[in-house]
């Protein structure tokens, strides 16, 4: 099995120590990662029972160590049985051992990779996730509290990522002398990915969200992605990732006894487009850019005009699935129909000279501003307007040609090295034209929470103020270092904005003028009839603030009501709290009654 993993654990915004390990094995004799495999560890010490840091250390330092002494040809089971046996009674004896510095324990999930397929241990309530095709699936089942309310109806999914009840573990490794894990195989493909993470990122980043960013990027960018999000959501918890890319996987024969190897292989492997070769007698590839779970890029020189290019090409399994056809299909046509200096542009090439779907893009170097602002939060004021005024002039194009973009961020906003910017990423892009824009709850296609406008927060008609209140969103964030709302979930944030106003922008970042944090304030009005009506009216007040009508806007600021459905989780807290008391006193009088 080939693949390219990566792995990031950081300390989170809130909590003093890192109390998460991580650790990852490959061996260095192919053979040995024939025969033993090649596995990523994670662990989340156990708060509240005291040196979690230590338990979660134990299990992935003896994870490993059990890996490293492995005999070849050992079962994945065998192996995982002595893994988990072996960290629990370390985690067990020495919890014991010292009674007086308080009991230790960690959860612990071991996926280890063989030939092709992946075979996974688990206790507690860290995650691993099977991206393929362009959908999530998770492979894991949380061991707590919350979860078995889930199951039994009690808490709805978007209820529990906020429940008090979240970190009450039910299972973990040294909590009792014998440990209770999952055990289970999964088949992989070309293609997949997979995350395996603790729920400091789960817990503020929604499934859809990780879907998208692992499924997307390389996994080392998506790491970093990531784990950005869940601190700018400023996770309660420690925050850690691995994520490993499946490249390619053999399949084990044997002959007369003896075991042989075959490396998978079909039509859509062989015909993936490759660095060397020339597409379409037009285009020579030379070299690939980046790759993600669906889609690759290349850097290509045009033959007939001679320019160098990139060429973005869907993955050949997802040339034949509908909906992501459509999505590549509609960045390429509202492209091309747009001719801007500060939109990404997209080179029209007539389908009979296409042999398969790509698009051809011209070719950018320099980073995403989001990469910018992982780097230097806040921005210097007079940067953040200059780079929010060219945005404006994209905007004001695009809505010209009655378009709405619905998912501008930063990650979509390319800081190339000449100074100039790009919109790009039209995927989920719509024409005002074609008929009535509607936003239907949250999904990836409808957006990122954190810059989604009340309106597609509740489903409603949107327009090119839709964009207006995204963009004030990003100015927000350049000129402060942090997004306008935050909350306990994704859910949370989405709720806020509809409740309340974010937090005056000069509280956060007192050398910011008055004039702009006016301007701010007013592209992020809740009524979108409030906001600026227009990118052109935005960007007059950007590049002029004795244009910028002072009215205080911040005299005004609402603070967003606590997310309803946090309420609702009351009377089940204190009925449950009922039922153990009613438990507890009927025990009690059977044995008093008994012992009569």
């Amino acid at each position: 099995m080939d693949l390219t993993y990566a792995q990031m654990s950081v300390t989170g915004p809130v909590r003093q120590k890192n109390e998460d390990c991580i650790g990852f094995w490959q061996p260095e004799k192919p053979e040995l990662a024939r025969t033993v495999g090649i596995a990523a560890v994670i662990a989340d010490g156990v708060g509240g029972t005291g040196r979690g840091e230590v338990a979660s250390q134990f299990a992935v330092q003896t994870a490993l160590k059990v890996l490293k002494g492995t005999v070849a040809e050992t079962e994945p089971e065998d192996l995982l049985r002595k893994i988990f046996n072996e960290a629990n009674k370390l985690v067990y004896d020495a919890s014991m051992q010292n009674h007086q510095e308080g009991r230790m324990a960690t959860t612990l999930t071991v996926s280890i990779y063989r030939n092709d397929e992946v075979t996974i241990g688990h206790v507690g309530d860290a995650r691993v996730y099977l991206i393929r095709n362009g959908a999530l699936r998770r492979l894991t089942s949380d061991h707590s509290y919350v979860a078995l309310q889930v199951k039994l109806g009690l808490v709805k999914e978007r209820d529990a990522m906020a429940s008090p009840m979240r970190s009450m573990i039910t299972r973990s490794i040294g909590q009792d002398l014998i440990c209770g894990y999952d055990v289970f195989s999964q088949t992989l493909e070309k293609g997949d990915v997979l995350v395996q993470c603790t729920d400091g990122l789960y817990s503020v980043v929604l499934d859809d969200e990780i879907c998208e960013i692992a499924g997307h990027l390389a996994p080392q960018e998506a790491s970093q992605q990531l784990i950005a999000q869940a601190e700018k959501r400023h996770t309660e918890d420690n925050v850690s990732v691995q994520i490993v890319r499946i490249d390619a996987v053999e399949h084990r024969h044997f002959y007369r006894g003896a075991p042989y190897y075959v490396k998978a292989t079909s039509p859509s492997v062989s015909n993936e487009i490759q660095a060397g070769q020339i597409l379409d007698n037009r285009f020579e590839i030379t070299e690939l850019i980046s790759r993600s779970g669906m889609a690759s890029i290349f850097k290509a020189n045009d033959l007939k005009t001679g320019l160098t290019v990139a060429i973005k090409a869907p993955l050949m399994q997802f040339e034949s699935d509908p909906a992501s056809f459509s999505r590549f299909q509609r960045e390429e046509e509202i492209g091309q129909s747009l001719s801007h200096p500060y939109i990404l542009k997209i080179f029209a090439i007539p389908p009979e000279e296409k042999s398969r779907p790509y698009i051809v893009m011209e070719y950018l170097q320099g980073q995403t501003l989001a990469a910018l602002l992982r780097e230097v939060h806040p921005l210097p004021e007079p940067d953040a307007v200059k780079i929010a005024s060219r945005i404006c002039e994209a905007l004001d194009c695009m809505h010209f040609h009655k378009i709405v973009h619905r998912d501008l961020k930063p990650q979509n906003i390319m800081i190339c090295l000449n100074g100039s910017i790009r919109v790009m990423d039209f995927g989920i892009a719509k024409s005002l034209k074609a008929r009535r824009l509607t936003f239907v709850g949250f999904s990836p296609s409808m957006g990122t929470p954190d810059y989604m406008a009340p309106e597609q927060v509740k489903g409603k008609r949107g327009d090119e103020r839709t964009d207006i209140y995204a963009l004030g969103a990003i100015l927000y964030e350049m000129c402060t270092g942090q997004s306008p709302y935050e909350g306990e979930s994704p859910y949370a944030v989405m709720n806020a904005r509809l409740t309340g106003d974010p937090v005056a922008p000069r509280k956060l970042n007192p050398k910011l003028t008055p004039a702009v944090e006016e301007i701010i304030l007013h592209a992020l009005e809740r009524d979108a009839a409030n906001r600026f009506q227009t990118a052109q009216e935005m960007k007059a007040e950007l590049d002029d603030y004795e244009k910028v009508e002072m009215v205080e806007r911040f005299r005004r600021l609402q603070t967003p009501q606590l997310w309803k459905s946090r309420f609702r989780m009351v009377p089940l807290v204190l009925l449950l709290g009922l039922v153990q008391v009613i438990i507890f006193l009927l025990m009690f009088l059977y044995f008093r009654h008994k012992s009569k």
